[in-house]
């Protein structure tokens, strides 16, 4: 039988990560940039996050020497600042050099990809270990202590308390980056830069501190998703090129919540739903089947953009400067 209370807890740890990809990608295409280097951000956040606390660990010998507050301030830092020196690269890349958008992104996945399986594989080697693999066990532990009641409460407490801070978190990011954009002067300089750069220049907005401010966030807040993979959803375990094709899922997911990150919220939830979906459903030994339930999530999006497009509705579409390089020369 279906077993709907073990069923939302794996939906949510598998949709947070979707969530901070999404939510940090809306961000940077409001601000007219296509980054589709969200897979190697994604994967420098989580491994920068890695090193980080790897060090830390090796530094306190044993977990009882471990600080709870410097045990996830370290990991954490580190996987921002990974992340924003990725964003600074894009950007300097994109904005200041004038590079083709599409053709960076790819790049930056490759190299993030690459920089990932470099210095986990070296971590890997440090240790000594016999399996291809980190554990961070006690840093893990500390990520993913729940809240209070979540094992006392039943399953009120195994569907709403029994996740890490950082899932609780993505949610929040998510609300009050949907508000920003809608409701504030700088969301609103920042969906005019994306929009019509060349107007918002005259009006007076800087367009290169917006688009660098809205990459270089939106890239920090992707990392994280990133490092709730690995020390969350993974249990603090890493292995190199075992994120899948999250970071590309998360791209679709602008797509399907027609760039609005609350709504994003409830989507990554189905598409973290869809993406374990496979699990679930009988297909006996037949692999075929189940790799064709793995694409639902990527469907659905399909069907989503379709939709959008017939109805041609302004407001579902993307920003009308998106992926386009702004020369000032030329307004």
């Amino acid at each position: 039988m279906f077993d709907v209370v073990a069923f939302i807890p794996r939906v949510v740890a598998q949709s947070i990560p979707l969530m901070y990809g999404s939510t940090g990608e809306t961000i940077t295409q409001k601000s007219g940039n296509l980054n589709l280097g969200i897979p190697g951000v994604m994967y420098v956040g989580a491994i920068s996050g890695v090193i980080g606390s790897f060090l830390y660990e090796r530094a306190c010998g044993t977990a009882e020497n471990m600080n709870p507050l410097l045990t996830v301030l370290i990991p954490l830092l580190a996987c921002l600042i990974g992340s924003l020196i990725m964003g600074l690269i894009y950007c300097f890349l994109t904005v200041t050099l004038r590079a083709n958008q599409n053709v960076t992104g790819l790049a930056m996945t490759t190299f993030g990809i690459g920089v990932g399986n470099f210095f986990g594989g070296s971590l890997i080697s440090l240790t000594g270990a016999d399996v291809p693999s980190i554990a961070l066990s006690a840093t893990s532990n500390t990520f993913r202590t729940a809240l209070p009641g979540a094992g006392s409460t039943g399953w009120f407490g195994k569907v709403f308390l029994s996740y890490g801070f950082l899932a609780y978190i993505a949610i929040i990011v998510s609300l009050l980056a949907a508000y920003v954009l809608r409701s504030t002067r700088i969301g609103l300089h920042l969906r005019a830069v994306g929009e019509s750069p060349a107007t918002a220049d005259a009006a007076g907005i800087d367009i290169t501190k917006y688009k660098y401010g809205a990459t270089c966030l939106g890239c920090m807040i992707a990392g994280l998703g990133g490092l709730y993979y690995v020390m969350d959803y993974a249990n603090g375990v890493w292995s190199n090129d075992a994120f899948g094709d999250r970071g590309w899922l998360a791209i679709a997911l602008v797509i399907f919540t027609i760039w609005r990150p609350d709504v994003g919220v409830l989507s990554s939830f189905l598409f973290g739903g869809l993406y374990i979906l496979y699990l679930y459903i009988p297909t006996g030994t037949n692999l075929a089947v189940k790799e064709l339930y793995k694409m639902l999530p990527y469907i659905v999006t399909i069907v989503v953009l379709i939709f959008t497009s017939m109805r041609n509705k302004r407001e579902n579409q993307p920003p009308a400067s998106l992926g386009l390089s702004y020369f000032r020369e030329d307004r």
